[in-house]
């Protein structure tokens, strides 16, 4: 809507269409690696949670397995396996909740806004630019 708005104001300045280039841009789709590796990296791994779920886990297991039957060993184990796979499927909904949510906002930059003008003419188009919000604004002398 504020690109409609922001190409109307350009127009009423007296810029055609023939001095106008929209060009939209493809969005990035994020897919969740289940590990990050030492090479490519997005920081958005799904064993991290995981990691620290299962330590905590494992420790409060070998704690209490002193009191309880089995013992440290196989509760800290126990512990360990219910800490991963609960760390795991928590950060799976946050991480399928961050994207649906990204997918619903979209990206901070739709498209890409190319004018043609004259040097006389350039400080209204880039106020009508900044007051429609575009993320920045580049001139490129000829």
């Amino acid at each position: 809507m504020e690109m409609e708005l922001t190409l109307r104001e350009l127009e009423e300045l007296g810029l055609s269409k023939e001095h106008l280039l929209v060009i939209p841009l493809d969005k990035i789709k994020y897919q969740s690696k289940l590990i990050d590796s030492m090479h490519r990296s997005d920081g958005r791994s799904l064993m991290d949670l995981s990691a620290i779920f299962g330590i905590i886990f494992m420790l409060l297991g070998v704690i209490y397995g002193y009191v309880l039957y089995w013992g440290p060993i196989l509760w800290g184990l126990i512990g360990l396996v219910f800490g991963v796979g609960l760390g795991f499927i928590v950060d799976y909904y946050i991480t399928k909740k961050s994207e649906n949510n990204m997918r619903k906002r979209g990206s901070d930059a739709d498209l890409i806004l190319m004018i043609r003008c004259e040097k006389d003419n350039q400080e209204n188009i880039e106020r009508v630019l900044w007051n429609n919000l575009v993320l920045g604004v580049g001139v490129l002398e000829r």
